[in-house]
């Protein structure tokens, strides 16, 4: 799945051309290097997305295309 989408059905960032724009501006990394919004994800990967001063790190632990929001949570982990 293609990062941008993800980014979008996990709920991590609420519309998919904005996280095209965030992903295009390059504060978006996947496994530690900048990634474009067509980066493949899978399970396993590790994201980290610049919000300003905020940076959210999470381990992506399944891919779905369509999730109710009450389980969107359940695609990713976290990280401290």
């Amino acid at each position: 799945m293609r990062l941008d989408k993800f980014l979008k059905v996990s709920r991590l960032i609420k519309r998919r051309t904005l996280a095209k724009e965030i992903t295009s501006a390059g504060k978006v990394s996947l496994n530690g290097r900048v990634a474009k919004p067509g980066a493949e994800v899978k399970p396993g990967d590790l994201l980290e997305i610049g919000f300003g001063a905020r940076q959210i790190k999470a381990e992506i632990l399944e891919v779905k295309d369509n999730v109710r929001a009450e389980e969107a949570a359940n695609l990713y982990r976290i990280m401290e």
